[in-house]
């Protein structure tokens, strides 16, 4: 049975960037507030720039890293859930944007756990031989669907892109995923669709991100560890075995707790979220692909995890 390795690895993020001292102008906020309480510091806003086209971006930038050609893609899944289009899917935008022309395509919505669920989907592809190489991208622009009156979740998150490109190999890559869903808990974290089934109401934000913060911090803090150490129990090692933990990036505050709780040391958790929010199903890959610049992943086993909206949360442990 072959292996998927991830040979390639890339990211993008806008051009603009706003500061806490910037949200600060529009609302009641500062920086010491948004920083002290979410680790958080500036967020990259697309002004110009479409979901599809951060994923195509990126898509490129992973694709010239693995030294492949995007006529010879054969499959591209898109984790999202901000998309222009509510059909095609953001895949087929991207399969035209990079000129992918013989891909499958089609998109995955598990919010903030999307790239995990998605690198867990391309892996089955891969194994059964059914492909030899696969796309996976997260990509977010998540302030068009913000309440940016609302300093409680509009502080929180940034526009992004992040890609890899899985490839069929003997030796080593993806070792194992878990993923899991609390549907009955969906409450907690959701956006409606604009076309919903109130076509006519006054207030033209029904769309926007709903969020109980307190619940989805409980719910990350109880989760996360557990799947964490469920996956190492199934594959016999320990927490010292892995390099790097590499978490969905929400809240440093739930990072620093989850490390806390398992007992390791935070020098093993990669945080990037100062810089660039809570990019949802891209925070991940964009983390990654900062990793592989700066020579952090050759050679070392990683474990991935997201959690998000559904309620949804899983991980995967990768040999890079």
């Amino acid at each position: 049975m072959k292996i998927a390795r991830i040979s390639g690895i890339g990211h993008y993020v806008p051009e603009l960037k706003v500061s806490n001292n910037d949200l600060s102008t529009m609302m009641d906020t500062n920086d010491e507030w948004i920083h002290s309480r979410t680790g958080i510091r500036n967020r990259h806003i697309a002004v110009t720039e479409t979901s599809f086209e951060m994923a195509g971006y990126a898509s490129l930038r992973a694709l010239e890293k693995a030294e492949l050609d995007p006529k010879n893609v054969e499959l591209i899944i898109v984790a999202t859930f901000s998309g222009e289009y509510a059909t095609p899917s953001m895949a087929c935008l991207v399969q035209k944007a990079i000129g992918a022309s013989k891909a499958m395509c089609f998109d995955l919505n598990a919010a903030c756990s999307g790239f995990v669920y998605g690198i867990d989907v391309a892996d089955q592809f891969i194994k059964t031989g059914k492909y030899k190489n696969a796309l996976v991208i997260g990509s977010e622009k998540l302030s068009q669907i913000l309440d940016w009156e609302d300093r409680s979740t509009c502080v929180l998150f940034g526009d992004g892109a992040g890609a890899v490109i899985l490839e069929a190999n003997d030796e080593f890559g993806i070792i194992d995923s878990i993923n899991y869903a609390i549907g009955e808990a969906f409450e907690c974290l959701y956006a409606k669709n604009v076309g919903n089934k109130t076509p006519f109401y006054e207030e033209q934000n029904e769309h926007k991100l709903m969020m109980n913060g307190q619940d989805v911090f409980q719910f990350a803090c109880k989760k996360v560890p557990e799947i964490l150490y469920e996956m190492m129990a199934k594959n016999q090692i320990t927490q010292e075995d892995v390099d790097y933990f590499v978490l969905h990036q929400a809240n440093v505050r739930i990072v620093s707790k989850i490390a806390k709780r398992m007992k390791i040391n935070m020098d093993k958790f990669y945080v990037n979220m100062e810089a660039y929010g809570n990019t949802s199903a891209a925070s991940i890959p964009i983390a990654l692909s900062e990793m592989s610049e700066e020579g952090l992943l050759t050679g070392k086993k990683v474990i991935i995890a997201g959690f998000g909206a559904g309620l949804t949360y899983g991980c995967s442990l990768i040999q890079f």
